[in-house]
């Protein structure tokens, strides 16, 4: 039975969803503020949590900060905040999946059973190596020539996702919803944004790639350097 804490001020939809969930099996905790959040995050180690952002004590982007210094249990932030840059800010922040309100909570329950099968499917991964390129998604360390890159949780995904798929052309739609769990839209800039960082971080750039290569018109792709 997985467990899930629901860091959500509102009463009413932190009982409905808790309710819903416990009915199809999980173990669920409820927290109104932040810091009661956290507080039954570092007693309970939950499976999953779900983040509402507008709490009363604190804003839900420094508890996710302050929840990403402890453990690195999935979140699935689930808030009425739906402007690109809080979604981009938010997943960059080591949040797992975001759900903008009003959604159902069949929906959010489909979004927790999707990063727990990532999850436990991210704890048996071997190291992927392509070129002087190494990745380990079980500690989710990235290293180049020896020498660990620093990467954002997003773009250490995006990465790993590219490389799982060496030689493959990867659209832009598809990372938007594989990578950012955006099946349904979303400014595709973002996949752009990404892929510049990700490239100034490896040592190149558009004009003299060596590991990413954008195919224009069709996507992106990671590959061994000649």
């Amino acid at each position: 039975m997985a467990a899930v804490v629901i860091i959500e001020d509102d009463q009413r939809i932190r009982e409905l969803m808790a309710r819903v969930l416990a009915e199809k099996g999980y173990e669920v905790e409820g927290a109104g503020t932040a810091l009661d959040g956290l507080q039954r995050i570092v007693q309970t180690s939950p499976d999953v949590v779900v983040l509402d952002m507008g709490l009363p004590d604190l804003d839900g982007a420094d508890l996710l900060k302050m929840i990403r210094a402890v453990t690195d249990v999935p979140v699935v932030v689930a808030t009425a905040r739906s402007e690109d840059r809080d979604v981009i800010r938010t997943l960059d922040a080591g949040a797992d999946d975001y759900l903008v309100k009003p959604f159902s909570v069949e929906q959010l329950e489909a979004r927790v059973r999707a990063v727990l099968r990532r999850s436990s499917s991210d704890a048996a991964q071997p190291s992927i190596e392509v070129g002087e390129l190494k990745l380990d998604p079980s500690a989710r360390v990235a290293t180049l020539r020896g020498s660990v890159i620093q990467l954002s949780p997003k773009e250490f995904d995006l990465l790993v996702y590219l490389a799982e798929r060496q030689g493959t052309v990867v659209s832009k739609r598809q990372l938007m919803a594989e990578v950012w769990r955006q099946p349904y839209g979303g400014s595709e800039k973002t996949v752009d944004v990404h892929i510049s960082w990700l490239r100034k971080k490896l040592g190149e750039s558009a004009a003299e790639s060596r590991y990413l290569e954008t195919v224009y018109g069709v996507g992106v792709k990671l590959v061994e350097p000649a």
